[in-house]
């Protein structure tokens, strides 16, 4: 496995880009037929970083809006959030020449997040908490209900292991959810997509991607060192991580510990269930 930090470049209609960019439209077209992320009429907020997952978003879904056989619109939409040295007309700049409606909403979270964090502290969860309340109460001003966030299949990975490491959940990513007022529905479009072929796709593209420096420089957050040990897996082991994202579609309850998915209890002689007799498997 290339790690993706790599500098692999293409050229931008080289046939290696071109294949590279068939496999993410294909990725993110079956993801939205997979879990029905797009419908006719939609209006889709897509929520840009400035990082090379949120471009690739909407780059692509700016192609496939092109040819889709239903009507939706796109609004990109950033969240300024006055980082000290932002550059400000940067993505401005790159959607104007687009020519994508888009909106800017600057909000000061930088501040709370640095006043209520102590130094040395991780920011994400306050961080994330404040990023969610303004991006609701935009995409309803907006008239926006589908959201669409740039998380892809590495993230989806991370965040398991994550939550069975720290959290003590089986539990990851939803390719889609009902926001908790029942307001907007998030969809993640990327969910098929791995991370190092959406690195590869933006330099491919040069795409202006601004480095995020209040939670991105924070090299001792426990999910870097689970993506440097999926990274290191991958390594030794190619293949890994496609086969863990494949074990989130497979999953098998009865053969798992929670009585609420499966009635443990009820089992009686006689019964079968969907899984089969695998006791004794290896």
């Amino acid at each position: 496995m290339n790690d993706i930090t790599q500098p692999i470049h293409f050229e931008h209609n080289s046939t290696n880009f071109n294949r590279l960019k068939g496999r993410l439209e294909s990725s993110v077209g079956k993801a939205i037929g997979d879990f029905n992320m797009i419908e006719d009429g939609d209006v889709v907020m897509v929520c840009l970083s400035g990082g090379k997952d949120s471009y690739t978003l909407l780059d692509i879904l700016r192609t496939l809006q092109k040819r889709a056989p239903i009507d939706f619109k796109l609004i990109a939409m950033n969240l300024d959030q006055k980082q000290p040295g932002f550059p400000e007309d940067v993505l401005p700049n790159y959607l104007k020449h687009l020519g994508v409606d888009f909106h800017i909403e600057a909000q000061d979270t930088y501040s709370i997040v640095k006043e209520k964090i102590p130094e040395g502290k991780t920011t994400c969860s306050l961080c994330s908490r404040l990023r969610r309340g303004i991006i609701y109460k935009v995409a309803g001003e907006l008239g926006a209900n589908k959201i669409a966030l740039g998380h892809h299949r590495d993230d989806m990975i991370e965040t398991l292991f994550l939550n069975m490491f720290f959290g003590g959940k089986l539990k990851a990513m939803p390719p889609k959810l009902v926001t908790d007022k029942g307001d907007h529905v998030v969809i993640r479009p990327l969910a098929y997509c791995a991370e190092k072929d959406i690195a590869r796709y933006a330099r491919g593209m040069e795409f202006p991607i601004i480095p995020c420096n209040l939670c991105g420089s924070q090299e001792n957050l426990q999910r870097q060192n689970i993506k440097q040990m999926l990274q290191d897996w991958e390594r030794q082991y190619p293949g890994r991580s496609q086969t863990i994202f494949t074990a989130m579609q497979n999953v098998r309850p009865s053969h798992l510990l929670d009585g609420s998915l499966f009635d443990f209890k009820g089992i009686k002689i006689g019964d079968h269930v969907a899984e089969g007799d695998v006791a004794f498997d290896e």
